[in-house]
């Protein structure tokens, strides 16, 4: 006190009272914060520094006076303006000039705002030389020695009402002075900067652990994270665009340099990138942005690269995954260059491994493992798939087929269909489709033969394998190496395209569509591709399926074992078993028949099975038995046709009798015997039944074709118009017939 109490001669004469009235507000028993000590520390530093000042007596007194006044929890703003009233009221009466106390009083009211980072060396050229000095003495308690620094901190966080609050809003204020200049005068960085600077980190450090902070600094370790994962995401893509073709067919001089360079890029990046991320130097956001310049410029060359499509050339897969990785590595480097630019001096003071930081760093790889299957694989193949596929033909409205009469007369004859014939054509509520070579499927009118509409792919070169769907509305193809796709039937419109784990998979039945594959496993699946349930009886099976509007039977047999075959009957919406029973072989050829399934017992070695039994799917009770000629002696085919089953085989074994054939019907409901009918018709010829239960084929006659028709009314044969190839089979299509000509589909009258 009496080392303070000194500082005062010759700085005001004759004010010894008043010097005793200031030492004594700072060393009184009730504050607890800026007392005595803190003042001879202002007082030291200004003594350092007084000579850059203009006006050197009143610098002192409103250092004097800055905290004369303090109330417990008050703050700096509020402390300075009671001391400015106080030095208004005091200084007066000891003679000092009215000019010299209003600039005593501004400058105590200066330092209720030391928080606010000073401005830097481009500020203009007037400066607050006064203030500047009295500030900077003033904040010399920063650069104290760090004991005394401490003792300080403590004191004013003591001092707080709401100490939690107090120390949060400390924290404020370390970072902002720690972000701006500490000092006003060059003089006082000199010498008190660095000092001032390991004070203010220390006592960062230590309110940051005091401090619960659950989340602090969960966006700079995002970035950092994004930076770092969507990089490695970048190199895993453009590995896999290596092994794409960058057009279909490839090109002789494709290369694959580029995507093996942007790999490679990308690996090296990933840790150039996290340290940039991690740091806020201009050399760090210089790569950072080189980075991003070399993303955005690849992204335009490879766009301005992309192949022109058209029927003999299609895009390859290359290109969306080529893209994918830029754009991956774009955001890699554009979160390093956010990341660096937003990290500041004080970051690394940061929590270290907060629950907001772990919680960061686990979230973004596993958004970036999502984006990379549930939007980059998808989107890759979506742009392949339309980018590939072209749809011609004007939208008209579908006719209605006349049913073929078989008079001898062609009904109508199709455009050029080369590759295909009436053997592959399928019926739908639209027309007639059918596949050709090189990734295409036509839909024909059914009423004139007309083209509708056509669909093709430029990334195919195979005929696609194509089924009706959906009660008629769509066509499911199957294009190599694409995979199943769901056309509209009435616009050849693209609907969906099977997910890639459904694609190679085969279609057993599209009424409802079911799908095995060689594991032994059974899939029901919807039109766009989407599993509705799996069957899986277990390991060494074989499992084949049929199903009605409601059931799935399907028959299970064990390969490795001796265990009986099985008849399994399951939902055929949720695939929930409904029953299971032993059979003592496995059933053939099943075919459904107004709801019920009718399967072929076997008949030992021979082709021709020994009996014909109709099950009821959903209870698994035997309907009726119908047992097979024991003469029959050809390979029996079974064919739906409305409430009726159609048999066909070739009535005995004798040499005479096998040139025959027999159709007969089975009433569906009751298992007899509607009609039956022997024809003298080589029973190898291929047939094609109708909805009305005609059974048609074709027979060579001279350099002509004739038409065997057997039905209920008897055997008819009809000469066909030149121009249809008898070798190719016939197909119906509900009650019309369906030929081939050399190029065409030819629907007879």
């Amino acid at each position: 006190m009496v080392e303070l109490r000194a500082r005062w001669d010759d700085l005001l004469p004759g004010s010894a009272s008043l010097a005793d009235d200031l030492v004594a507000r700072y060393v009184e028993r009730n504050r607890r914060a800026y007392r005595d000590q803190y003042l001879g520390v202002v007082l030291t530093a200004l003594d350092s520094l007084i000579q850059l000042s203009t006006d050197p007596a009143s610098v002192r007194l409103a250092a004097w006076f800055h905290r004369a006044v303090h109330d417990p929890g008050g703050t700096p703003a509020e402390d300075a303006e009671a001391s400015a009233h106080l030095a208004e009221q005091l200084l007066p009466r000891y003679g000092v000039p009215s000019i010299r106390i209003a600039e005593v009083a501004r400058l105590i009211r200066l330092t209720g705002d030391l928080a606010t980072p000073p401005p830097d060396a481009y500020a203009p050229p007037r400066r607050d030389a006064n203030g500047d000095v009295l500030l900077d003495a003033v904040n010399a308690i920063l650069a104290a020695d760090p004991s005394r620094y401490a003792v300080h901190t403590s004191e004013v966080r003591r001092d707080a009402s709401d100490r939690k609050g107090a120390m949060e809003h400390r924290y404020d204020e370390v970072r902002d002075l720690l972000d701006g200049h500490l000092y006003r005068t060059q003089l006082a960085r000199q010498r008190l900067g660095p000092v001032a600077r390991v004070n203010l980190e220390t006592e960062l450090a230590g309110l940051d652990t005091e401090l619960p902070a659950p989340w602090r600094g969960w966006q700079q370790a995002a970035l950092t994270a994004t930076a770092t994962f969507t990089a490695i995401a970048a190199a895993v893509v453009a590995i896999a665009a290596s092994g794409a073709s960058w057009q279909i067919p490839a090109a002789q001089d494709e290369v694959g340099w580029p995507t093996v360079a942007l790999a490679v890029l990308s690996f090296f990046s990933t840790p150039v990138l996290f340290r940039c991320a991690r740091s806020a130097s201009q050399r760090a956001r210089l790569i950072a942005g080189t980075v991003l310049a070399i993303s955005v410029t690849g992204l335009l060359i490879a766009w301005a690269q992309v192949p022109t499509t058209n029927a003999a050339v299609g895009v390859g897969l290359r290109v969306p995954l080529l893209i994918s990785a830029l754009l991956l590595l774009l955001a890699a480097a554009a979160a390093a260059l956010v990341a660096s630019l937003l990290r500041t001096k004080t970051a690394r003071y940061l929590p270290a491994r907060n629950l907001g930081q772990q919680l960061a760093w686990l979230a973004v790889p596993i958004a970036v493992a999502l984006v990379l299957l549930l939007l980059i694989q998808p989107l890759s193949r979506g742009y392949v798939l339309s980018s590939n596929e072209r749809v011609e033909g004007a939208p008209r409205t579908a006719g209605k087929s006349s049913p073929s009469v078989l008079d001898g007369s062609v009904a109508w004859v199709s455009d050029s269909v080369l590759g295909t014939g009436a053997e592959e054509a399928i019926g739908t509520r639209y027309g007639i489709a059918v596949p050709r070579p090189g990734g295409v499927v036509q839909m024909l009118d059914a009423a004139t033969g007309a083209l509708r509409w056509r669909y093709s792919r430029s990334d195919s070169d195979e005929k696609p394998v194509i089924a009706a769907t959906g009660n008629g509305d769509y066509v499911l193809a199957q294009f190599s190496d694409v995979g199943y796709l769901l056309l509209d039937a009435n616009t050849g419109r693209r609907k969906a395209a099977w997910p890639s784990h459904t694609r190679d998979r085969f279609i057993q039945q599209s009424q409802p569509l079911l799908t095995g594959e060689r594991s032994g496993k059974l899939h029901g699946v919807d039109p766009d591709g989407d599993e509705r349930w799996t069957f899986e009886p277990g390991a060494c099976t074989e499992v084949g399926a049929i199903a009605t509007a409601e059931t799935v039977l399907s028959f299970v047999s064990h390969t490795c074992d001796d265990k009986p075959d099985e008849l399994t009957a399951l939902d055929v919406q949720s695939g929930k078993t409904l029953w299971t029973k032993t059979a003592v072989d496995t059933y053939r050829r099943p075919v459904v028949v107004a709801g019920l399934v009718v399967v072929a017992e076997p008949g030992g070695d021979s082709d021709s099975p020994a009996a014909l039994t109709a099950i009821e799917p959903r209870t698994g009770d035997i309907r009726w038995r119908w047992a097979v000629p024991k003469a029959w002696a050809c390979r029996t085919l079974l064919n739906a046709s409305g409430k009726y089953l159609i048999v066909v085989d070739c009535p005995g074994g004798s040499s005479r009798e096998s040139r025959k054939t027999v159709v007969t019907a089975i009433d569906a409901n009751t298992g007899q015997t509607a009609w039956q009918t022997v024809a003298p018709v080589s029973p190898r010829e291929k047939v094609a039944v109708t909805a009305d239960g005609r059974v048609v084929s074709l027979s060579p006659a001279g350099a002509g074709c004739l038409a065997n028709v057997i039905s209920r009314s008897g055997f008819r044969q009809v000469r066909l118009p030149t121009g249809i190839v008898c070798g190719r089979d016939p197909r119906a299509i509900g009650n019309l017939v369906l030929t081939s000509g050399p190029d065409t589909v030819i629907a007879l009258r």
